[in-house]
């Protein structure tokens, strides 16, 4: 998924900020990054247009907010572009991973196995079909 650099920070802002609208978002880039609140309200259709926010009309205006966790937003994009790249079945997105691990710590190789152990115990197993 192509995202501008608004895009992003908008983005960024909704997964530190549960809800808010347009002359909210707007203040809160006012004075870092300036534009007007007509740009923000374009970013927030076209982030609403492509799924990664929920709109709720409230009086007169909308309030947003994401509709992914940061963490599932990531995940699909990773999915995506290994899927671009790889073959049904092939272990390839595994072997990357493991290639990006060996740039971790060992706390960080901790933390991750951890993440592993949790999520074995949460979710359940995925049948091939």
């Amino acid at each position: 998924m192509n995202l501008g650099e608004l895009e992003k920070l908008v983005l960024n802002y909704f997964w530190q900020t549960a809800v808010a609208d347009a002359k909210q978002v707007y203040a809160h880039f006012e004075q870092t990054r300036g534009g007007t609140l007509n740009t923000i309200q374009s970013t927030l259709d076209r982030l609403y247009k492509k799924d990664l926010l929920t709109r709720e009309k409230i009086g007169h205006a909308f309030q947003y907010r994401a509709a992914k966790q940061r963490k599932d937003f990531i995940a699909g994009l990773i999915k995506d572009t290994t899927n671009e790249f790889t073959k049904p079945n092939e272990d390839t997105i595994m072997a990357a991973f493991v290639s990006l691990s060996s740039e971790l710590n060992e706390e960080q190789l901790d933390q991750l196995e951890q993440l592993i152990k949790n999520h074995r115990l949460t979710t359940p197993l995925v049948e091939e079909t």
